[in-house]
């Protein structure tokens, strides 16, 4: 995950991931934990994206629905991470989810400078291959390897034959270990409701050294799940296996509720808007064309949004904010206040543009639109890119949230413009569609069943009776089972709930 100019996407060192089945998609559980007494300035908040950025590396049948939880505040320190099992028999893992890098990992016995605990009140658990009977080592031989190799996520050592990885972030932390594979566990959910067991083998980092903020203990977790689109990401290693469709999707609500709902599949809503991937890009690069505020496409060159070793635009939601290449940030503040001076006090606050209102911000600021290849334009509310941060003498001070990347040309979108949409990341179309959507709602995810139908299926309501819920609840009664497989028998290729 990153570029070779060293900047990184990533999420912070906190985590999440997954579960997969035949054909349709898996979905995962999202958390985001938050010390919710603690309020950060967003000269803060710059910084930690700044290391995630810099942590951006160089280089048969079913369905798996799991809730997210956590709520979206950027002054409420979080992440996402999610539950999964590996090894036999299976342990579970707390991951990171971070799109902005491939590999999986989790640290492994014998470890030098993982945490023991975590903050995050989770159990940590150390990985060890001698532990499990599925377990296989990789050597340099393996074809593997090799894939890993072309990418830069693996290296070799001649003496011990042993597929290795050695990942260094722009932040000071590292981590290097070897490559193992052995079973991720899945529960999933067949046709009619009916849960099923079922497991991938895939092949993922045993970590033994980690440095810098990695060794932490306040916000631990047991790895990194990696969602990126190169050949060693267990995304690409499913979809290669045919174990589950080479797209994921994500919902993130941006109330006070949070929650929201992340699959690999595809979420299927009319609205969506796709724009193709740009080629050849180790990241999830857009061709942003332009900008345009109140309806007027802002005087910026397109060349600022041309995608190249040290400029492009990514979508990344490992970063709280948002940012914009330096040539186009001056005329976007330029722009939304001038379109509102008339109604608000502009202050800088700490180095950031900020307004002080007294009414809501809705009725005031500007509907944002990003325009992208392909005609597909990402709109954005007000709340989408200000971020309110106190008050002053009554009235509300609202802060741009996205920030200027001093000096670079990457334009990042991060969870400030992401949030309360639907993002499908589609790797088999090499394209990424998204569409405004209240992810409080459920949703549906489409699979290519044996018939070779399109299905559909309430992923938001189904996960109820999921056994990898990071909370726990009640599963569904037998008789309301029972009662879904006649709905369905009645529905054909759709269930209601």
């Amino acid at each position: 995950m990153g570029f070779p100019f060293g900047i990184l996407i990533a999420g912070s060192i906190l985590m999440s991931a997954a579960v997969v089945l035949c054909s349709f998609p898996a979905a995962l559980s999202l958390e985001r934990a938050f010390p919710n007494s603690l309020r950060v300035e967003l000269s803060q908040l710059r910084a930690r994206d700044r290391a995630r950025h810099g942590r951006m590396l160089q280089s048969t049948n079913g369905i798996v629905d799991l809730p997210v939880r956590g709520t979206f505040d950027p002054f409420r320190v979080g992440l996402y991470y999610t539950k999964l099992q590996l090894g036999s028999p299976p342990k579970d893992y707390y991951v990171q989810i971070d799109t902005g890098s491939d590999v999986l990992w989790v640290s492994c016995g014998s470890c030098n400078g993982c945490p023991e605990t975590s903050g995050l009140q989770i159990e940590l658990n150390l990985f060890d291959p001698q532990s499990s009977s599925t377990s296989q080592f990789i050597s340099c031989s393996d074809r593997r390897c090799s894939l890993g190799i072309q990418s830069s996520d693996s290296d070799c050592s001649t003496q011990s034959n042993q597929c290795s990885y050695t990942f260094q972030y722009g932040d000071g932390s590292g981590t290097s270990g070897y490559y193992v594979s052995d079973l991720l566990h899945l529960e999933t959910i067949l046709e009619g409701s009916v849960t099923q067991n079922a497991s991938a083998s895939i092949v993922f980092g045993c970590s033994t050294l980690q440095t810098g903020d990695l060794t932490k203990s306040d916000r631990a977790v047991d790895g990194i799940f990696g969602f990126g689109q190169q050949g060693m990401s267990v995304i690409s290693q499913l979809a290669s296996q045919g174990v589950a469709p080479n797209v994921f999707s994500h919902c993130l609500r941006g109330d006070d509720g949070g929650g929201g709902i992340l699959v690999i599949g595809e979420i299927v809503e009319p609205n969506i808007v796709y724009s193709p991937l740009v080629p050849s890009q180790p990241h999830y690069n857009l061709n942003l064309q332009s900008i345009s505020v109140n309806g007027q496409i802002l005087q910026i060159d397109p060349s600022v949004f041309a995608t190249s070793s040290n400029r492009g635009t990514i979508v990344d939601s490992g970063t709280t904010l948002a940012y914009l290449a330096s040539e186009a940030y001056d005329p976007f503040i330029s722009a939304i206040t001038a379109s509102v001076s008339q109604s608000v006090h502009p202050v800088v606050s700490n180095g950031n543009q900020c307004y002080l209102i007294t009414s809501s911000v809705s009725d005031i600021f500007p509907q944002v639109s990003l325009n992208f290849a392909g005609g597909a334009s990402m709109i954005l509310r007000p709340q989408d890119y200000l971020i309110q941060q106190g008050s002053i003498s009554g009235a509300a001070r609202w802060c741009i949230g996205l920030q200027k990347l001093q000096g670079s040309g990457i334009t990042i979108l991060g969870d400030l413009v992401l949030k309360d949409k639907i993002i499908v990341y589609d790797l088999g179309g090499q394209r990424i569609g998204w569409a405004n959507y209240d992810c409080s709602m459920s949703v549906n995810v489409s699979a290519t069943s044996r018939t070779g139908k399109s299905e559909y299926v309430n992923a938001g309501q189904i996960s109820d009776s999921s056994s990898l819920h990071l909370n726990p609840y009640d599963l569904i009664p037998a008789s309301i089972v029972a009662f879904l497989v006649l709905i369905i028998s009645l529905q054909g290729n759709f269930l209601f709930l």
